[in-house]
């Protein structure tokens, strides 16, 4: 199957090969790396340092969507992303922004955005008009809820089959509006009202959901709770787990991982790739 994703300036043939999206997130109570990039300095430098680290395109986001989280004004996360979307729009990789709202898709895409990842796969009034006349790509992902609720008991009768269902609906309406299907890429949602059981069967459904969409798939486990469910490890030792979580996901056929520890999965990915 061709997997083909074109994303805005850049383009990734994706049918031997997956990719690492390393993570920069610029808020102040993101559950994993909360305020560590917050500042203009801090945040180039760290995405300086996944260049170097062999990242193949990176996502901005400006506000955190762990479970329980408040949502962020429009304006505050213009402020938070904006200026970092700009200082970065030449570092020679894709920039992908991380938001639900479309005025910040607008002006994301005006700033040089090349990929928008929206956990409400496009579902907001106006958002799916703020991206179709651009050239980005778009990630549309699953969740059951909102942040502030969705981890307050998750139900489904099948779990992969939903959200397949779910991705399905969504596809098929940004293509009715005229996006080409080469412009999508699909995120499960994983740990997005979800349990663990949950998310480990969607992990085995990743090539089905593959097969079924024909489109790449974009798998998120980093440093999540799902992780730290099974290795019993707090968020900061988590690590080899989310590794061992992106290469799993690989394995069942997700394409783009999005990670928190780059240059690790990177070379990790490396290996795996050699000797598939």
């Amino acid at each position: 199957m061709r997997q083909y994703l074109h994303c805005g300036r850049f383009g990734f043939h994706l049918d031997k090969q997956a990719v690492v999206m390393g993570i920069l997130n610029v808020t102040p109570d993101s559950f994993s790396d909360g305020g560590n990039f917050a500042s203009l300095e801090f945040a180039l430098s760290h995405a300086e340092s996944m260049v170097e680290q062999g990242v193949a395109m990176i996502d901005i986001g400006g506000e955190s969507t762990r479970p329980g989280s408040p949502p962020v004004p429009l304006e505050e996360e213009l402020r938070r992303v904006m200026p970092v979307l700009y200082a970065l729009r030449d570092i020679g990789k894709p920039l992908s922004v991380d938001t639900y709202k479309p005025e910040v898709m607008r002006q994301a895409l005006i700033a040089g955005a090349d990929l928008i990842n929206d956990i409400n796969a496009f579902r907001a009034p106006g958002a799916i008009e703020a991206v179709r006349d651009s050239e980005c790509a778009l990630c549309i992902m699953h969740m059951q809820g909102a942040p502030q609720t969705m981890q307050q008991e998750p139900h489904y009768g099948d779990v992969v089959e939903e959200v397949i269902a779910f991705l399905r609906e969504r596809v098929d309406a940004l293509t009715a509006a005229g996006i080409e299907r080469e412009r999508i890429c699909l995120d499960p949602g994983f740990g997005f009202g979800k349990t663990l059981e949950h998310n480990l069967a969607l992990m085995r459904g990743i090539g089905r959901m593959r097969d079924e969409l024909g489109l790449p798939v974009l798998a998120g486990v980093s440093r999540k709770s799902m992780i730290g469910a099974l290795t019993g490890k707090p968020v900061a030792e988590r690590m080899a787990g989310s590794i061992g979580g992106a290469l799993a996901a690989v394995a069942h056929g997700a394409r783009i991982v999005r990670v928190h520890d780059v240059a690790e999965t990177v070379d990790a990915l490396a290996v795996w790739h050699a000797s598939a």
